[in-house]
């Protein structure tokens, strides 16, 4: 029913780090408002206002209408390894956060940790830190890393971030947490599928039979083509001739 991809990111802004948590965040927020779009449920179910990280449910968060209730997915992950943190759960997170109900927990997003009992008795504890999952999806952690990586050694900083400077001053912006913020209201505003604009291929014949093309990036490919009866009588008379010369030169 609706798709979505990273490198669709690049036209809201995101021209670098399209592989991260952050970007899967922003990949499943865009398929979620593309999907709702397409049903015309994106005004009924516009998802969270503000991305604190923690679990979010549309039937206790908005007004359901019950003549129109929310959309329903199912998380498939497929041979992907569910380790916590991964990031199909951030695509995921995206989604629910941009409208659609899919049931989940906290278990499988950054910030959840497991504590051992220290004594024999005791049980293990759960423990969910919603600012760290809040920091990966606005790339949080990209940045403190980037401005330690800065100041220990400017050139390999520069080797391996000079992307994200061109990606933020085009943007004219400072921080990471400001470019996801601008790349989540611009997929709202306008999360449809760009385009394609659809153009002839370019290509000429380099025979008078049309059987040798070329195209405008050079390759060359041959297509068979039924001779004709007087092309194959020129074709007898030119072998012919050719046969004449070659037996005339040997002598």
């Amino acid at each position: 029913m609706a798709e979505a991809k990273s490198t669709e990111l690049v036209r809201f802004g995101l021209t670098a780090g399209l592989t991260n948590y952050a970007a899967a965040y922003c990949t499943g927020l865009l398929c979620a408002r593309r999907l709702l779009k397409t049903l015309k449920l994106d005004d009924l179910y516009k998802g969270v206002e503000e991305v604190d990280g923690n679990v979010w449910d549309v039937y206790e968060q908005d007004k359901v209408d019950e003549k129109r209730r929310p959309f329903k997915a199912v998380l498939d992950v497929g041979i992907t390894s569910t380790t916590t943190g991964n990031k199909v759960f951030g695509a995921m997170k995206g989604a629910s956060d941009g409208g659609i109900y899919i049931k989940h927990n906290n278990k499988r997003f950054p910030g959840f940790k497991i504590r051992k009992p220290e004594e024999k008795g005791e049980k293990r504890t759960e423990t969910f830190e919603a600012d760290e999952h809040r920091a990966k999806i606005f790339g949080l952690n990209i940045e403190e890393y980037m401005d330690k990586l800065e100041e220990e050694d400017k050139k390999k900083y520069k080797l391996q971030f000079s992307q994200w400077d061109k990606c933020l001053e085009a943007n004219k912006l400072d921080s990471l947490e400001e470019l996801y913020k601008k790349v989540h209201e611009q997929i709202r505003a306008n999360p449809d599928r760009e385009a394609l604009k659809k153009t002839d291929p370019v290509r000429k014949s380099l025979d008078e039979i049309k059987s040798v093309y070329e195209n405008s990036q050079g390759k060359k490919w041959k297509i068979d083509r039924k001779l004709t009866l007087e092309q194959r009588k020129e074709r007898v008379q030119e072998r012919i001739a050719d046969a004449v010369r070659r037996t005339q030169e040997a002598s």
